[in-house]
């Protein structure tokens, strides 16, 4: 039985790692374009149009309404 717990535990930290490598290798072609202020702004302006995007359509599709904003 401390066989499996032990594989277990394991589990968390092999999750966060798959998930800061997919995060760096998502995010190191945009590295470069930060080096210049005019892509730089574009990039930031770029990224949170596209976040922008989800969280509205999520909230049109989920028919959440925020009240008080």
């Amino acid at each position: 039985m401390g066989d499996l717990w032990s594989t277990v535990s394991k589990y968390p930290r092999f999750l966060i790692g798959v998930m800061l490598g997919v995060i760096l290798n998502g995010f190191s072609p945009l590295m470069p374009l930060f080096k210049r202020p005019i892509t730089a702004i574009a990039v930031v302006a770029m990224l949170i149009a596209i976040l922008s995007f989800f969280v509205f359509t999520l909230k049109a599709m989920l028919g959440v309404e925020v009240e008080g904003l």
